[in-house]
């Protein structure tokens, strides 16, 4: 099973971080948020990604390709240039880094990994949210409809605190709370191979050529999640979820 995830926008409303790096690569707990993303997927049995890069593409380039040389302690012999590795924690993953283009849009960049995806059933997500989602039945759920296309729906997180009032007037403060305002789109898609003729080219958007003309024609079903799920738009997005993963309980942590 192939994820492919999204990592080649601009993220303009994180300008502070993406000046220097592309959105994906911005750190939760001093780890790049696509990383917490991959993480999700690969403590479920989901370890093949094909990462679409663009902006500022190199920055993840250099981050997988320094992950396996760096990690860990390293002694080194000034001598002969030997070095032993120890206490490494690599992972069992195999990354794909695809070059989609700079200005390419979702579907677009969908469709240029498109000679890799069209033999199966395949996964994709964006590089910059996560979630305590049970991909496993994800999966299941969509093999179970025998639709074209799932998309996994969500309530997004308050914009701003709820008061809880109580009986005596005090109240209970929630800071993030989900909210009954309606369900959205919150990545974790599974797609059939049929899906990439609904692209065409690097203009394609994801959310508009596909899922809108498949929710027409029927063949498009959300897996509702009930649970944790955080984008990270904003600074604000990024310090709420860096402080839920200093204090030890994120939700979206599902591995040992």
């Amino acid at each position: 099973m192939k994820v492919v995830l999204l990592a080649g926008g601009l993220g303009t409303r994180l300008a502070e971080e993406t000046e220097i790096k592309p959105k994906p690569m911005v750190e939760i707990g001093g780890r790049p948020i696509l990383w917490h993303v991959m993480k999700i997927y690969a403590s479920q049995g989901f370890n093949e990604f094909f990462v679409a890069l663009g902006y500022k593409g190199e920055y993840i380039k250099r981050f997988f390709l320094d992950y396996y040389s760096l990690n860990g302690s390293i002694s080194i012999n000034l001598a002969t240039g030997e070095t032993e590795h120890r206490g490494r924690e690599n992972e069992n993953w195999r990354v794909h880094l695809i070059e989609t283009g700079d200005r390419a849009m979702t579907g677009g960049r969908i469709k240029r990994i498109e000679p890799f995806l069209k033999d199966s059933t395949f996964m994709v997500t964006y590089g910059d949210g996560v979630g305590d989602v049970n991909v496993k039945h994800l999966l299941d759920f969509h093999r179970s409809h025998g639709k074209l296309a799932t998309v996994t729906a969500v309530r997004p997180p308050a914009r701003y605190g709820e008061l809880l009032f109580n009986e005596d007037d005090t109240v209970r403060f929630s800071e993030k709370p989900q909210t009954g305002e309606g369900w959205i789109n919150g990545g974790f898609l599974v797609f059939e191979p049929r899906v990439l003729d609904y692209l065409q080219g690097d203009e394609s958007v994801m959310e508009t050529d596909a899922l809108e003309n498949l929710s027409q024609e029927g063949e498009l079903v959300a897996y509702k999640h009930y649970g944790f799920w955080q984008c990270m738009d904003t600074v604000r997005d990024k310090n709420y979820l860096e402080r839920i993963w200093t204090k030890g309980n994120a939700p979206w942590k599902i591995w040992e």
